[in-house]
């Protein structure tokens, strides 16, 4: 009898074969893998071979399964997001599309709703732990930054004048990859000349320059954070339009010009800020912006990684797609074949 109780207790857990890892008993599926694969996989690149494919999968695996850990942490600490939290970042995603838009996209993600909200609850559940648990732990002293400039001066000397811009670019023509927040695009000439003017009149009575660039700019690289292109040095500006740069050239910081109409679009633009050449001290405002943030950073990736290996260490994990790849010794496992056709291409 003892004998048979301790051989019950070292039997290993049996699993069936779509369970590719389990987490303190939780298990993480194939599926599950498979749909976040297909998400990073750009469609209309060339198909990875079954290896790289596999290689891929082992790598989504590995983040379910920290995100699993960190999730079981925000759970014990009552740092799981809530209902509201959820629908609120499900409503900001979902804006800038129309329905028929939204549920395209959640379509060649192999998602639904449910799927993308209890991902949302997921995120923001571990955004939550790791603000309390690392960020707010890590401090920038006045000490820190002043070693920080002194190592690295050098990158502190502006060798040209720079200049803040944010823009709002307006388009005469349809473009399917537009995402600003009120799904807002221009389709013709006349179209943008009334948009031009009405964003105008907005700026004229008021309106905040960036809320208008994430609303209403046609920019999908730059309308999500304002318009903001960033410091542009003299000499990028003399390889631009020569209209854009003596608009820039005349204005003050803190202007708008009027809209500019050039070969593709109308923009409007904003600057932010001129920066004349030369060393900047430690005590200047972008320089302790940028020396605080990088440190920030720095300590922030340090403590994540090590706050994540504490986890993995008091976590019990098996990875079994890994196991059976070790087993295989070179070969593809029965397990990872595909049993699904390839994503579809893109019809965007």
């Amino acid at each position: 009898m003892l004998l048979g109780v301790l051989a019950g207790c070292n039997a290993p857990e049996h699993h069936s074969a779509d369970v590719w890892a389990v987490v303190n008993g939780t298990e993480i599926k194939r599926d599950e893998v498979e749909k976040y694969y297909k998400s990073q996989v750009n469609p209309e690149a060339q198909e990875p071979s079954q290896e790289e494919a596999l290689s891929l999968k082992l790598n989504v695996l590995e983040q379910l399964i920290n995100n699993e850990i960190l999730l079981e942490r925000a759970k014990k600490l009552n740092l799981e997001a809530s209902d509201g939290e959820v629908e609120d970042k499900f409503t900001e995603l979902k804006s800038p599309f129309t329905e028929e838009e939204f549920q395209r996209q959640l379509k060649q993600r192999g998602m639904g709703v449910d799927d993308l909200k209890r991902d949302l609850r997921r995120q923001l559940s571990i955004q939550k732990l790791l603000n309390r648990e690392v960020a707010a732990k890590v401090t920038i002293t006045d000490q820190d930054v002043q070693d920080f400039y002194n190592a690295n001066r050098n990158q502190f000397n502006v060798a040209e004048p720079q200049y803040r811009i944010s823009q709002i670019v307006i388009t005469p023509h349809k473009d399917a990859q537009i995402r600003n927040r009120k799904n807002d695009d221009a389709t013709n000439e006349a179209e943008a000349q009334r948009k031009a003017k009405m964003l105008m009149d907005k700026l004229d009575s008021g309106a905040d320059f960036a809320q208008l660039a994430m609303d209403y700019s046609e920019d999908m690289n730059t309308a999500a954070n304002g318009g903001d292109l960033g410091y542009i040095p003299e000499s990028a500006l003399n390889q631009s339009d020569p209209t854009l740069k003596k608009t820039v050239l005349a204005l003050k910081p803190g202007q708008v010009s009027q809209p500019i109409v050039l070969k593709d679009s109308t923009r409007i633009l904003k600057l932010v800020a001129r920066e004349a050449a030369g060393l900047r001290g430690v005590n200047d405002p972008q320089v302790q912006q940028t020396v605080r943030d990088t440190l920030r950073n720095r300590k922030e990736q340090l403590l994540r990684s090590a706050y994540l290996a504490v986890g993995r260490d008091q976590a019990h994990v098996t990875n079994y797609l890994a196991q059976q790849v070790v087993e295989a010794a070179g070969k593809l496992p029965d397990a990872a074949k595909s049993t699904t056709p390839a994503p579809a291409t893109s019809t965007q």
